[in-house]
């Protein structure tokens, strides 16, 4: 990471981290919590980018009238008729639970957990 000035994904998207070569220690340690943290956050955010790219079509092929609203962290929120509710939640776990393949294969299988309510705050 050092001799490189970034760290990879486990997709092999690069993550600049240019504070590696600071001559004040106080940004170089900074660096290196970042080199550490980085690959497994940006490899989680390649994962919910994946399922939310692939979304849209899964949920047409289903023949579901549900809608991907927007992203809250690792959270999907989605419009969705009360009638095709649970129809909806078994395509959006299998999308996001398959999101990483066939381009990484974990070797601890990715659960997604999901609920259907009258709104994000009463799902939690």
């Amino acid at each position: 990471m050092r001799s490189q000035g970034y760290v990879t994904t486990l997709f092999g998207r690069k993550v600049n981290i240019p504070e590696v070569g600071a001559k004040a220690a106080g940004m170089r340690a900074f660096a290196d919590r970042a080199a550490i943290n980085a690959p497994i956050q940006g490899t989680a955010a390649d994962v919910i980018r994946r399922a939310m790219i692939r979304m849209p079509g899964a949920l047409a092929q289903a023949g579901l009238s549900t809608r991907m609203l927007l992203q809250v962290h690792d959270e999907l929120v989605f419009e969705a008729p009360e009638a095709e509710a649970d129809a909806a939640i078994a395509v959006i776990k299998q999308v996001m639970e398959t999101a990483s393949e066939p381009a990484v294969a974990f070797s601890v299988p990715l659960v997604v957990e999901a609920r259907a309510a009258a709104n994000w705050d009463d799902a939690h």
